[in-house]
């Protein structure tokens, strides 16, 4: 399988203040999610309250990138993802703020 990755400048943006070990990381999943069909929880997961899925990387800090499957709604089966947004997981109520922004990108990208 090879999916299509579409990063928006939102989060190039928040990939460029990463450092590199985990921006290493992060290339990491990127080429899993790209070539593996079925990816580890550990690694992406559904967002229970929304379309979206998350990408945890764990390092220093805990990070999660936003994902939205265009061309089906289950993650499994797209061909291609848009990368919308990330940030540092520092609590639960994060969540809420980064999917409505996360929103809003994609409102834009498409």
């Amino acid at each position: 399988m090879d999916r299509k990755l579409y990063k928006t400048p939102a989060f190039e943006e928040f990939y460029g203040t990463l450092n590199s070990r985990t921006q290493k990381k992060v290339d990491y999943i990127f080429e899993l999610i790209r070539i593996e069909k079925n990816v580890s929880t550990k690694f992406v997961k559904q967002l229970i309250t929304s379309d979206f899925y998350e990408m945890r990387i764990s390092t220093d800090n805990e990070y999660r990138v936003i994902l939205f499957a265009i061309d089906d709604e289950n993650f499994i089966n797209a061909n291609e993802i848009v990368v919308l947004n990330g940030f540092i997981k520092k609590s639960t109520a994060d969540y809420d703020k980064h999917i409505a922004r996360a929103v809003k990108i994609l409102e834009d990208y498409l």
